[in-house]
């Protein structure tokens, strides 16, 4: 049995960085001492979700990678031996804004940053008015503990990319998030909340990995985040689940040698038809 312990801090956000910041230091320090090896934070936890706004100024949020946010968990990190996931607004060194999550190793080193490839342009979710698309694909990093790929977000609703992640050697697909409820708003569909727990199931279960998703909570302008940062193993049962808006650390104890288990039985990587499949480099939907 391969035993890791993860560690998801869900957190809410204030409008001071230097604040969210000690704040998301001191909560991993907590996930740490508890035993988590891998830790995790939200979607943008150093700042309120300006992106909400269309007028906001983005600018002003975004740090460099590496930077001062890097550098603290890399002391971090290096400290406990642990492997840390820092969701932050990235700025380029030419200006461009990313929506970016940094991994750092347990030995401090910064393996690399995952720049978000899917970005959203709903109602209060108006990211497409801030950040650049991804331009560095699917990022796969072998930490001390595991290997790990870390998306973001509205990555969460394609498949393509908990396969490709899967393929690249993924054994746990983080997701550090910013998503909830427009308050006021009663989607006809139904809740937004099942449907996205659905399907970060599904990609477990497709690609036989474990899935961590990690949210913000609280009231943010018109939008109040769902909490429920969860961990499901390969066979897509939740390990474990957090409230819908409380703060705080959420262990969960994975067996990373049932993503072989699973993956002899069902055989859904073995049993691909690439040859099969140039639909999905199509462009357009037909119909």
């Amino acid at each position: 049995m391969r035993r890791l312990t993860l560690g998801l801090v869900q957190m809410a956000a204030a409008q001071d960085m230097a604040a969210n910041l000690d704040k998301a230091l001191r909560l991993s320090r907590a996930a740490a001492e508890k035993g988590a090896k891998v830790i995790c934070l939200p979607e943008l936890f150093r700042s309120a979700y300006f992106p909400q706004f269309r007028r906001a100024s983005g600018k002003r949020l975004g740090e460099a990678i590496p930077g001062e946010a890097t550098r603290a968990f890399s002391m971090l990190a290096r400290e406990l031996g642990v492997v840390i996931i820092a969701p932050l607004c990235e700025r380029s060194q030419g200006g461009r804004l990313f929506n970016s999550a940094a991994v750092v190793d347990a030995d401090g080193r910064l393996l690399g940053a995952y720049r978000k490839t899917h970005i959203p342009q709903d109602p209060r979710f108006y990211e497409k008015d801030f950040f650049e698309p991804g331009d560095r694909g699917f990022l796969v990093c072998r930490t001390r503990f595991c290997r790990l790929a870390a998306l973001i977000c509205y990555d969460q609703w394609f498949p393509e990319a908990a396969r490709a992640c899967a393929l690249k050697g993924a054994e746990i697909l983080f997701y550090p998030t910013a998503i909830g409820n427009i308050i006021g708003e009663r989607p006809e569909e139904g809740d937004w909340r099942e449907a996205w727990i659905t399907i970060q199931r599904s990609h477990a279960i497709a690609n036989s990995v474990h899935v961590a998703s990690v949210n913000r909570v609280g009231r943010e302008g018109k939008l109040r985040f769902w909490g429920t940062s969860f961990v499901s193993d390969a066979f897509g049962n939740i390990l474990k689940r957090a409230s819908r808006s409380q703060e705080g650390v959420l262990l969960a104890e994975t067996d990373l040698s049932q993503n072989k288990r699973m993956a002899r039985g069902w055989g859904f990587l073995r049993s691909r038809r690439p040859d099969c499949y140039g639909a999905l480099l199509s462009a357009r939907r037909r119909g």
